[in-house]
């Protein structure tokens, strides 16, 4: 009976401990340093020998993919990586690289539009937006947005491929067109209350919430993000999901996206962001971070974000692969 006590005891111990470390690592906790895979450059090539940087990226499937991306290929490059991909929350990654503790890390010129420097006009062109913002970050916080890649991680509507098709809808306003019955939609809580987000697009779109013409609030169903795919790919109880349009869902359910025609949604392109005095001594990085920007698209990142969130792989072995598939590293 005592050795079974011990070992009863012993166990919960472990277990206790065990929920520690799951708890930490789902807060976010837990140092992701050393995590990305070891690699070279095709030709052997060091042109980063002798530099030292930080990599960060919040804590949610794309930015530490594209986290793991950069510190997996600058490392190859020759660079001694200090690893703070998936960092708590966003403040804690935007911080890191203001207080000079990070130096690279992947941004939406959207997010920094909005949330970081506190704008209000939408900017419908992803051209003009980063170069917005790319004017502001340098004036203000000595950041370097370089050229955006070609993906954009913004919100959109999108509907079953068999429901698209058959109530004849590809773009927003083509909605506008159906019986009311069948303006159905499915949000999460945080896009119906955003001033950004669900109202306002309706009034954009001539829908009005709460109008028997428009969208009566029994058309709308609120719910947890990732019950919106699901419940969109079965149509029910909603014909229309809001949904990130690089998300791996989008690709895994055959859904439908459909077009913003009136340009309501504003531009979130991917952008790597350089601290101005790391980017200054180290001038390899931009042209380096550039041919992985040029490879990436909404279609290449909603494959890329599927092989994590659907298949369970780990981000940087997605990130590996997918870098030696491109013949950027060996």
């Amino acid at each position: 009976m005592t050795a079974r006590r011990h070992m009863t005891r012993t166990a919960r111990s472990l277990v206790v401990l065990v929920l520690a470390v799951v708890t930490l690592a789902a807060c976010g906790l837990v140092s992701s340093s050393g995590t990305f895979r070891e690699a070279s450059l095709p030709d052997g090539d060091t042109p980063l020998d002798g530099a030292r940087i930080t990599v960060t990226s919040k804590n949610f499937t794309e930015s530490v993919l594209l986290g793991k991306i950069a510190a997996t290929y600058l490392a190859a490059a020759g660079a001694d990586i200090d690893d703070m991909t998936n960092a708590p929350g966003s403040a804690s990654s935007r911080q890191a690289m203001l207080n000079g503790e990070a130096d690279l890390a992947w941004e939406y010129t959207g997010t920094a539009w909005v949330t970081y420097l506190g704008r209000t006009d939408v900017i419908a062109d992803p051209q003009q937006l980063w170069q917005q913002v790319y004017d502001v970050e340098l004036a203000e916080n000595d950041l370097v947005w370089l050229p955006p890649a070609d993906f954009n991680n913004t919100y959109a509507f999108a509907a079953s491929t068999p429901t698209a098709e058959r109530l004849g809808v590809r773009t927003m306003s083509d909605i506008t067109r159906l019986p009311v019955a069948d303006r159905t939609f499915c949000i999460n809580d945080e896009f119906f209350s955003r001033p950004d987000g669900f109202l306002p697009m309706l009034e954009t779109y001539d829908m009005p919430y709460n109008t028997p013409n428009g969208v009566p609030t029994g058309n709308v169903t609120q719910m947890d993000s990732g019950v919106v795919y699901t419940s969109t790919a079965n149509s029910s109880p909603c014909n229309f999901g809001m949904v990130y349009t690089t998300d791996g869902r989008i690709k895994n359910l055959n859904l439908a996206v459909l077009e913003d025609d009136r340009n309501f949604f504003l531009p979130y392109s991917g952008t790597v962001v350089v601290r101005k005095d790391t980017l200054d001594a180290h001038p390899e990085i931009a042209p380096l971070m550039e041919t992985v920007s040029e490879r990436l698209d909404d279609s290449v990142m909603q494959d890329l974000n599927g092989l994590v969130d659907i298949d369970g792989e780990d981000p940087s072995d997605v990130a590996y692969d997918w870098l030696v598939r491109e013949g950027l590293v060996t």
